[in-house]
């Protein structure tokens, strides 16, 4: 059986040689396939290490400073930014003292903006904020519904609405916006890019009046985690400084939101 030549030695032969090439194809095979989770570390996708999963690395990570991060599923108001990107604001915001209120007028403060279509800033966000909303030919919102963030009432009519903006028009002024030319509190007043105006019932708007967070906070407290991120990305984008008091008030209301 040793000695045995012919034919048959010849296909165990190549039987074997085939064999060798195909567990080295096997092996390739398996190097490209254990291969794939380093490759979102090329340079096309970015700092990632080798650790990150290829679905991580394909999505763009929110630039703490850029007006463009993504909002966070649920939010109501325009241009709202993670928890992650508001604390980063907050904490490169200026703190300082209250400024006076001398030479305050809410005159000062051009509102409500004419938004085009006979329509201004007022009626805009009430069709903006409201669902099923009608409006008459002046645009005027003659029905629709509404909720209040602020307190979670549900209103239907448009009469027992306020439009508040988020930092206080008088907020403004004392940490800030008294060194304004006309043209930006015209823009502050009237900002419908920034999370500043929203519709909200008109007596949870009058007990806000003009206080800041460490003075007054909505009831509805499932509502702080947007309302403490939009107010710190209205005084980071405008410059506006904060206290002391209220930076810890606005952490507090940040730290409400959901991981």
């Amino acid at each position: 059986m040793v000695r045995q030549t012919g034919p048959g030695v010849a296909v165990v032969t190549v039987a074997l040689l085939l064999g060798s090439v195909g567990c080295g194809g096997q092996g390739i095979g398996d190097g490209k396939g254990g291969d794939r989770p380093g490759a979102t570390a090329t340079p096309s996708t970015g700092p990632s290490g080798p650790s990150s999963s290829p679905q991580a690395s394909s999505s763009p990570q929110a630039s703490p400073s850029g007006d463009d991060a993504k909002p966070v599923a649920g939010d109501v108001l325009p241009g709202m930014v993670s928890a992650a990107v508001a604390r980063t604001q907050l904490a490169a915001l200026t703190v300082g003292k209250p400024g006076t209120m001398a030479g305050y007028s809410r005159a000062k403060f051009t509102h409500w903006a004419e938004q085009g279509n006979k329509c201004d800033t007022r009626e805009t966000v009430l069709k903006r904020d409201g669902a099923n909303v009608s409006q008459d030919s002046e645009c005027r919102a003659v029905s629709g519904n509404w909720k209040s963030l602020y307190d979670g009432e549900s209103v239907t009519e448009a009469a027992k609405l306020d439009i508040d903006h988020m930092v206080p028009l008088a907020e403004g002024w004392r940490s800030g916006a008294a060194g304004w030319d006309a043209a930006k509190r015209k823009a502050f007043a009237n900002d419908l890019t920034r999370p500043q105006l929203l519709a909200v019932s008109a007596s949870s708007n009058r007990s806000k009046g003009d206080q800041s967070p460490d003075q007054w906070q909505p009831t509805d407290r499932s509502s702080w985690c947007q309302y403490g991120r939009a107010w710190t990305t209205v005084k980071s984008h405008y410059g506006l400084t904060v206290t002391e008091a209220e930076r810890a008030t606005l952490t507090t209301m940040i730290d409400t939101c959901a991981s």
